[in-house]
């Protein structure tokens, strides 16, 4: 929770634009992401929709904020990697995007929205969300911010996984 705080406060009123999405118009973004259950996210609709974007995914909270031009503009619960299968941390950049993608390591499993971040298997794509780390090492993302994500994002996009 410090770490979000840290982020800074976001005087902007969010807006939600799916199912899941967090709404209270007189509380900041990073506020509202401190409170989210499993599978919510906010978005601000109202955010300039141009400059660079990066990602900070935060494994501790189970959390992901997506900047752009370094104002915090989303932010959204995660699921990442179980004991044994941890989500590694460090700086990373989006090397492969696939709307449709299953994976050819876990039983097929699907895998919608698929951001790759290492070669070795790990991405941030649309999934499960108990509210706990549970899977193989990816970061799972509600579906709704995953196809948002999706649609902002680059090849090359900076992600910087914390812990």
């Amino acid at each position: 929770m410090k770490r979000l705080i840290a982020f800074g406060l976001f005087a902007y009123a969010v807006a939600p634009v799916a199912a899941g999405a967090v709404s209270r118009k007189d509380v900041s973004l990073i506020e509202r992401a401190a409170r989210m259950k499993p599978g919510q996210y906010v978005w601000d609709r109202a955010a300039k929709s141009a400059g660079e974007i990066s990602i900070v995914i935060d494994l501790g909270d189970q959390r992901a904020l997506l900047y752009r031009n370094g104002v915090e503009v989303a932010a959204s619960t995660i699921s990442s990697g179980s004991k044994g299968r941890e989500t590694p941390t460090g700086a990373f950049t989006i090397v492969e995007k696939q709307v449709v993608h299953r994976s050819r390591t876990y039983d097929d499993a699907s895998m919608p929205y698929m951001q790759r971040l290492t070669w070795k298997g790990v991405s941030m794509h649309a999934g499960h969300l108990p509210g706990h780390p549970a899977s193989h090492g990816c970061i799972r993302l509600p579906a709704g911010f995953a196809k948002l994500l999706y649609g902002v994002t680059t090849l090359g996009t900076p992600v910087t996984i914390t812990d």
